[in-house]
């Protein structure tokens, strides 16, 4: 008598869906607030993704709130600016990476970035002593795209007209 054939076990692989590769700076477009593209550094270490908003102000109409306020999408520019006025979903308080605490309107907005097109959570601050117009933290990353921190611009330089790279003397 020979013994039982046992049934090997089967597992179903489950494939991973490709995720983007994406560096630790990108172009990224926000088509509800502007159609400039914005550098946007992405920050693994920031769990929510901020937005620099020029002359912002929150004002309730009809029992909700509203954020109105500018955008500046190009460094040291006011040339491409466009005024926004979008409902807030809520506050949050956020801690910068120097420790200070901050009370932050958040609105939702889509993102383009490569291929992606994406509806993320942002909050609103003033970033006027900060590299960059937009942080894009883990919670608009997660699940989405894999990050390699030693490469930036990946999915192209999406530079608006007139922009010169950094390091370059516009004649």
């Amino acid at each position: 008598m020979s013994a039982p054939t046992r049934k090997r076990a089967t597992r179903k692989s489950r494939k991973p869906a490709a995720k983007p590769l994406i560096g630790s700076r990108e172009w990224v477009v926000l088509p509800d607030l502007s159609p400039v593209p914005i550098k946007a550094k992405i920050d693994t270490g920031a769990h929510t993704s901020t937005l620099h908003a020029f002359d912002l102000s929150v004002h309730e109409r009809k029992g909700r709130a509203w954020a109105e306020f500018e955008i500046h999408p190009i460094q040291r520019s006011r040339r491409e600016s466009s005024t926004v006025t979008c409902p807030v979903l809520g506050f949050k308080q956020v801690r910068s990476s120097s420790g200070h605490s901050q009370r932050r309107p958040v609105i939702r907005t889509r993102l383009l970035l490569g291929e992606s097109d994406l509806e993320i959570d942002l909050t609103l601050t003033s970033r006027d002593e900060m590299g960059f117009r937009m942080l894009l933290g883990r919670s608009a990353i997660r699940r989405r795209f894999w990050v390699d921190p030693g490469r930036s611009f990946l999915h192209g330089s999406r530079r608006p007209e007139g922009q010169p790279e950094r390091g370059t003397v516009k004649s």
